[in-house]
């Protein structure tokens, strides 16, 4: 899928469909009319790519979602939003505007994935190209209930019968109803023949690596290690979804769509204007906007001879080349708080301006494999051949007899800033692996003090106050938050 396909798309899809901005009042997609859309096999393939555009929105995944990472122990919010300010101090309520966008934009995609499983097997088109589309709505449908999941705990199922009769307004579901609808969505987008890699004109596109390797997630986060361990070693098995030998190439633009993007936004400059990470993590001198700063408690986590540190974060004294602007030093006053900025969502032009169409990796080999290494080692079984894989690809001394505190180290470097730390914590604690109200009350500088967590009330953030207003009652406000 070409980087602009789906953004030249989203213009017929949404006239087609018209698209609302909330899930109460969103159209029944199944309820379009045939001869104004869905008519042959190219009307199918703009639906799908219109599934992926929400995802590339500063609501989707740009920026709101490093919002809810904010809580972890890596990074200051470094932004000048009040409600941000919220969700980094654990104060948020139900009316935080970053809440009710994530959950708007989370939905849309829902819909459109709906739209094209009702709509798909309806068309006269090629039957492969069909369980291709048919399966990339079914993975991008499981990748946001999983998200919402995460963020929220119980959501609305909202599916294709729901989306049939117009049937949104529907009460919670509980976890274990979703997590059972996330598993069916991704055996069934292996079921209808993903394929393992597309030819550079469709890059970009869900593979069936993307679904193994959240299969890999789903089965960790419920403690459910042979079944992990089974979908992960699609992964670590397949040399398709090799590691790159150089780990700086995943946040490239040169090296985009590489065997280790199990699954990346697709952004390109022009088309995406200012809602990529790259302008909200880029220093501000640079083109950006510097949000979301890496504070120097996750800098000193790096092992002295770990080469990541210089590709993840720019520390002052690093050499950074601006390619058209040549080699400049990074001082801490390029940053706006802490000193220090993610360096994994900046690259340069060769005219030397900010990249704004680098991609960003939302699911990669490397935590594929040491969440492989945990289930081996949370089983009693021995991880260090996946764990090792990923240290010995920097050059870095293997482990032997790799404990959990290996992998937590690991996966906090390894994953810096890539929105997996708040969730890793949450789950390490809810397994007794560690006391997180305990871990989010040091203080760890000006730039990190010591904050209050409450268990269980903030193992989840509240439903927007604004959907369970419209629901009238429908929707049930999660504990605690009342």
């Amino acid at each position: 899928m070409k980087k602009h396909t789906c953004l030249v798309i989203l213009t017929l899809f949404v006239s087609a469909t018209a698209c609302q901005n909330n899930l109460l009042e969103s159209t029944p997609y199944g309820q379009t009319a045939s001869d104004k859309f869905w008519r042959n096999a190219d009307d199918v393939v703009a639906a799908t790519n219109a599934i992926y555009s929400p995802l590339l929105d500063e609501d989707g995944f740009a920026h709101t979602e490093f919002t809810f990472d904010n809580c972890s122990d890596d990074m200051n919010r470094a932004g000048d939003h009040p409600d941000e300010t919220a969700l980094e101090m654990f104060t948020f309520d139900a009316n935080n505007s970053h809440i009710g966008a994530t959950w708007s934009t989370k939905y849309e995609v829902i819909s459109r994935a709906n739209a094209v499983l009702i709509n798909a097997p309806k068309v006269n088109m090629d039957e492969a190209l069909r369980r291709r589309v048919m399966g990339e709505a079914y993975f991008l449908r499981a990748y946001v209930y999983w998200r919402l999941s995460l963020i929220f705990g119980e959501v609305p199922l909202i599916l294709e019968a729901d989306a049939l009769t117009g049937d949104f307004n529907k009460a919670k579901s509980d976890l274990a109803t979703i997590q059972k609808q996330i598993e069916s969505d991704l055996l069934n987008a292996v079921d209808n023949r993903l394929p393992e890699s597309y030819d550079a004109e469709n890059a970009g596109r869900v593979t069936a690596g993307a679904a193994y390797g959240l299969l890999t997630k789903l089965y960790v986060y419920q403690q459910n290690w042979d079944k992990a361990i089974a979908s992960g070693t699609k992964i670590t098995g397949n040399s398709k979804y090799k590691l790159v030998s150089d780990f700086s190439q995943n946040f490239q633009s040169a090296y985009e769509n590489n065997s280790e993007a199990l699954f990346a936004l697709q952004y390109k400059s022009g088309w995406t204007t200012d809602n990529s990470p790259a302008y909200y993590h880029t220093p501000g001198a640079w083109g950006g906007w510097g949000f979301h700063e890496p504070i120097e408690d996750l800098v000193n986590e790096f092992e002295k001879n770990d080469p990541r540190r210089a590709y993840s974060i720019f520390s002052e004294g690093d050499k950074v080349d601006r390619r058209g602007n040549g080699i400049t030093e990074y001082t801490a006053d390029l940053s706006r708080i802490t000193g220090h900025a993610f360096r994994k969502y900046t690259d340069f032009t060769t005219s030397g301006d900010m990249d704004q169409g680098l991609n960003t990796p939302l699911l990669r080999s490397s935590d594929i494999y040491l969440l492989v290494a945990e289930a081996k080692i949370r089983s009693g079984k021995n991880g260090d051949t996946e764990l090792n894989a990923v240290r010995t690809r920097v050059g870095l001394a293997p482990k032997t007899n790799a404990t959990m505190k290996d992998i937590m180290h690991e996966r906090r470097v390894e994953l810096a800033g890539e929105n997996e730390r708040h969730q890793d914590l949450m789950r390490w604690d809810k397994a007794g692996l560690i006391d997180i109200v305990a871990h989010y009350k040091i203080d760890r500088g000006p730039f990190k003090p010591s904050r209050t967590f409450i268990k269980p009330k903030h193992y989840y953030f509240p439903l927007p106050q604004r959907e369970i207003d419209l629901s009238n009652g429908v929707l049930k406000q999660n504990p605690n938050y009342n």
